[in-house]
């Protein structure tokens, strides 16, 4: 302040000589301090940005100084690799990360629409053992792998006035819904076993994370042949649809007989196109051969052993195609274009890529490199409201992906980082 006051003095003192020139002067110094202000202003404006996206609501004062103390420097929490990373850990302890921004984040991977709000299309309701599970991984920063093959459920915990959980109803997680509960408590959102809660469906060797979710099912293994499931799965979790994975070049030989070889009397069409689709997922789908969602029970079935009667549907479409005899699974994505989406060795299936059943079947998904990515560009979107678009933002997608897979606060693959990460690339300038 004092060197403040004496550059004052200094201007006016040459503005008795030269008045012109103190106009010059004056205007460095106000320049000199709208810039230092504006740095301070930044700082705070990227802290409530980061607040912003993270949360969808304003954060208080208190925790906004805080952030910002983070993001400047005053504060130095030697637990994070940045302050921009530990001021996010900051803003996600509010209960909106959770209730809100991680429902909404979660909710389209739920429906066949992708749908934010599913109950406009005649669902149950936005909360259920899905979307609470993965909010539970995340808060908890569990490997984020898991929620595709792990004996693994969320649940409200006891005492709260919650509708006990049912294998058979979503009025657990509406009652956890409408009570506005912190699900980022761990007092309110406690893990379980889903084997112990599906009132002897499954066994834990049958389970497969939310894949085996009441909600999961529902959507995806209700009627149909189960390659609904193994379609959405892949789309919300390896980010690639069907068209992408296209591969003529592999072997067709289980492909179902549902399939027509000549659809509409042109063979062309299923070699041309329909057979580059079905050669990958066939043989990927029969893995679920033993489940089904029930309508008139409203759960699950598992039949081991027994396959599903859907997987045999509409065999006189060509009766020389692959007949389902059980569920074991073979990925011929391994080989052609689509072994660029990096698929590694697994503690269930190693590096064969063949395997039986759902959870060795999914954890062959969860290992791939293209999970991975998947994850953090979702969530690059999601936080920073666009794709990566430039080689910066490209460049901050492939150090989060890397940092993705290392251990931070727990055993990797946590995606909780992600989040900081991201809202950190994001702050701004």
């Amino acid at each position: 302040m004092q060197n403040l006051m004496t550059d004052k003095k200094v201007g006016m003192a040459f503005s008795i000589a030269t008045g012109r020139h103190f106009i010059k002067i004056s205007v460095v110094l106000l320049a000199g301090l709208l810039i230092s202000g504006q740095v301070l202003a930044d700082t705070r404006t990227q802290a409530k940005r980061m607040h912003d996206r993270l949360t969808g609501v304003a954060p208080s004062a208190a925790v906004l100084n805080t952030m910002e103390d983070l993001l400047d420097g005053t504060v130095v929490d030697n637990n994070y690799p940045s302050g921009a990373v530990a001021a996010a850990y900051v803003a996600m302890n509010n209960k909106h990360f959770y209730n809100a921004t991680l429902v909404n984040f979660i909710t389209p991977w739920t429906n066949e629409a992708r749908a934010i709000f599913p109950e406009d299309i005649d669902t149950e309701g936005t909360l259920n053992d899905y979307t609470a599970t993965v909010i539970g991984v995340i808060r908890d920063e569990i490997d984020f792998r898991r929620i595709l093959y792990d004996d693994i459920l969320y649940v409200g915990a006891g005492g709260l006035g919650l509708t006990n959980y049912s294998y058979s109803s979503n009025q657990h997680y509406q009652d956890l819904e409408d009570s506005g509960l912190n699900m980022g408590d761990p007092a309110v959102l406690i893990p379980v076993s889903q084997a112990a809660n599906t009132a002897g469906v499954l066994t834990p060797a049958e389970t497969a994370g939310v894949i085996t979710s009441r909600a999961g099912a529902k959507a995806f293994f209700v009627d149909g042949t189960n390659r609904a499931m193994f379609r959405f799965t892949v789309l919300n979790h390896l980010c690639q649809d069907m068209d992408q994975l296209k591969d003529v070049t592999l072997p067709a030989d289980r492909i179902r007989q549902d399939v027509s070889r000549s659809p509409g009397g042109d063979s062309r069409i299923y070699m041309n196109a329909c057979i580059g689709c079905h050669t990958g997922m066939d043989p990927l789908t029969q893995s679920f051969a033993y489940y089904e969602f029930n309508d008139s029970t409203n759960t699950l079935e598992f039949t081991d052993g027994i396959v599903q009667a859907k997987n045999l549907i509409n065999a006189d479409n060509f009766k020389p195609g692959f007949i389902v005899p059980d569920d074991s699974w073979i990925n011929y994505w391994r080989q052609g274009k689509n072994s660029l989406l990096g698929w590694n060795s697994t503690p269930l299936s190693q590096s064969t890529g063949k395997g039986a059943g759902a959870k060795s079947m999914a954890q062959e998904l969860a290992y791939s490199d293209a999970f991975a990515r998947c994850q953090v560009e979702k969530v690059f979107q999601a936080v920073c409201l666009r794709p990566a678009g430039n080689t910066a933002d490209r460049s901050a997608v492939n150090s989060i992906i890397a940092n993705f897979k290392l251990p931070f606060q727990s055993a990797g693959y946590e995606l909780k980082q992600v989040f900081a990460e991201t809202a950190a690339y994001c702050k701004g300038p």
